[in-house]
């Protein structure tokens, strides 16, 4: 087995919609505004309606539960859903409390997208298992480096 670089992908979020405290930790709600996906088999960018709903918990890990859709640079829509895991280091909380960045080994930041096309150049996202690692950019942004599971 091995991992093939396919895009780095990056997001925009608007500040959280506070559900709040429940039985399982703290639930909040992250619009995605804007955002990219390149590699070198794919431009695309994000289209308006995806967020992230993440539950903070009392282990202090954020559970990811993301949905997104991305077109592409020749029209093609292609749909993303992930979960991922964050682990709330030091930089991560001062991360989304002030809106800086993080560095990759800053914290575990990892992310299993599954992605879907009806468009024929881009049906090989349908057969493939995806993986990535992220962090936190400036302004309340994700950037996430995705690999293929080859």
């Amino acid at each position: 087995m091995d991992l093939q670089f396919e895009a780095r992908c990056t997001a925009q979020l608007r500040p959280p919609m506070m559900v709040g405290a429940g039985p399982l930790g703290v639930r909040m709600v992250f619009e995605v505004v804007d955002g990219t996906l390149s590699g070198p088999r794919i431009e695309a960018k994000v289209l308006p309606a995806g967020a992230d709903w993440v539950l903070m918990g009392p282990d202090n890990w954020a559970r990811m539960d993301v949905r997104a859709q991305f077109e592409t640079a020749d029209g093609a829509i292609i749909y993303a859903q992930y979960h991922g895991l964050i682990e709330m280091t030091d930089a991560s909380v001062r991360a989304i409390a002030e809106g800086t960045e993080s560095r990759y080994e800053d914290h575990y930041f990892r992310v299993t997208p599954r992605l879907e096309c009806g468009a024929e150049q881009y049906a090989w996202v349908n057969q493939a298992l995806f993986v990535g690692e992220g962090r936190f950019t400036a302004g309340l942004g994700l950037e996430y480096t995705i690999y293929r599971v080859a």
